[in-house]
């Protein structure tokens, strides 16, 4: 007999409590759900029923053998699955959350044209600054940028770095000077990026294999949405730390100046998260591989 298709009978016949009402299930005999328990206690050498007239019970060994087959079988299922998935198109509701303007600039057009590709495929996307819970708000998928906190249970991949600048406008540099070592910040105003009225990240610059040193710069405008801080250095409002993606136009366009292009600029990485599973759903799995090929071509 199959020893896969043996540990499948047992557990079975372990978690429904009898034989018979594992015979039942698997639409098997009782004495055929007998024969495959006693084939493997021979190989094994070692008693896993305590059996009598009126009941069955685990031995201590059963015990020990019953959870490990409960994990045999699932990766089984699992390895199985991963050969479905390659005879089949993504199907059913994905749901993603991302950072709100990261999220509508970046990672909702590679989503969208995901979901164009597979028409079975359903997206529910959520762009917002809080940081939801995978597992009790029922996402499937994270995007996440900057550092990240371990979390038992949960899966990274990295699947973009954005490169941070320092940028002013013209009309800025004129009046209040250009600064050229990172130093020369803290003489100068800056805009300043925060989240629910506290300022979320220092500027970073990297210093080899030493961490990133931390400015704080000073600034009277605070904002939580990046296009506006943007906008408030094109008109002259102060200095900006920004993902070059968000300026690369304007700094084409003459209305922002690249800054301290002699420092090394700090990468800012971007995550993709997803709760541990014996199988990734290929939805998950090709929404992560689809991120991963495009989004760094889109922020470099």
């Amino acid at each position: 007999m199959d020893r896969l298709a043996s540990m499948a009978v047992f557990v079975k016949a372990v978690d429904l409590g009898s034989f018979a009402a594992a015979a039942a299930a698997l639409e098997l005999s009782a004495p055929m759900i007998g024969k495959h328990v006693r084939l493997l206690e021979e190989r094994l050498g070692m008693r896993l029923l305590n059996r009598t007239t009126r009941r069955q019970g685990l031995t201590e060994f059963g015990r020990a053998y019953y959870e490990r087959c409960r994990v045999v079988l699932a990766e089984a299922d699992a390895a199985d699955a991963l050969a479905a998935d390659q005879l089949s198109e993504p199907r059913g509701r994905l749901r993603v959350t991302m950072p709100a303007h990261f999220g509508r600039h970046c990672v909702t057009p590679i989503l969208l044209e995901l979901a164009r590709r597979y028409p079975a495929l359903e997206m529910d996307l959520s762009l917002t600054d809080r940081f939801a819970d995978l597992a009790e708000d029922g996402y499937d998928l994270a995007i996440r940028t900057g550092d990240l906190q371990d979390r038992a249970g949960v899966i990274s991949r990295r699947v973009a770095s954005q490169r941070m600048v320092v940028c002013a406008a013209p009309s800025y540099l004129e009046k209040h000077g250009r600064p050229c070592r990172i130093e020369d910040l803290g003489g100068h105003r800056a805009i300043i990026y925060h989240r629910s009225g506290r300022t979320v990240q220092p500027w970073l610059f990297p210093l080899g294999n030493q961490p990133p040193m931390q400015v704080m710069p000073l600034g009277r405008l605070r904002l939580d949405d990046l296009d506006a801080i943007a906008e408030a250095a094109v008109v002259g409002m102060g200095l900006a730390w920004l993902p070059s993606w968000l300026v690369r136009e304007r700094i084409q366009a003459g209305l922002l100046v690249p800054l301290l292009v002699d420092q090394p600029d700090f990468l800012y990485d971007c995550h993709a998260l997803w709760l541990q599973t014996p199988h990734l759903p290929l939805k998950v799995r090709l929404a992560v591989d689809a991120l991963a090929a495009t989004l760094p071509k889109l922020v470099a």
